[in-house]
């Protein structure tokens, strides 16, 4: 961390792991920064696929939003089988959705599926 004046600050192994660094050799993220429901990591809302609780043919399911403009409140996954995996493995959906009960999520396993990406 460092301080306005570009002097380094000690701090705690954990205020430096989730406090945004404040010095200007970092360079700031291109865009909105989201964490994806399926493996948890950090990237940009570019690199994510929305996903948003909603209706397809057979009823309510959490169904993806590629571009990111349905209403209601949305959960962000890499658009790869393995993260949707490791999501529908944790049951990250409906928690990240707040929903009160579990929807189907195979809408969004047949997007990536059409959709493919490793």
């Amino acid at each position: 961390m460092c301080r306005l004046g570009g002097d380094p600050v000690e701090s705690s192994p954990v205020a430096r792991e989730h406090t945004p660094s404040a010095c200007p050799d970092t360079p700031a993220p291109a865009g909105p920064v989201r964490t994806c429901i399926g493996c948890r990591e950090r990237a940009t809302k570019r690199e994510l696929l929305r996903v948003v609780a909603g209706s397809d043919a057979h009823g309510p399911a959490v169904v993806p939003d590629p571009s990111g403009t349905a209403p209601g409140r949305g959960a962000h996954l890499h658009p790869t089988t393995a993260c949707y995996d490791l999501a529908v493995k944790r049951r990250a959906f409906g928690r990240a959705l707040r929903l009160a009960q579990g929807l189907p999520s195979t809408p969004v396993g047949n997007y990536l599926d059409s959709h493919h990406r490793p």
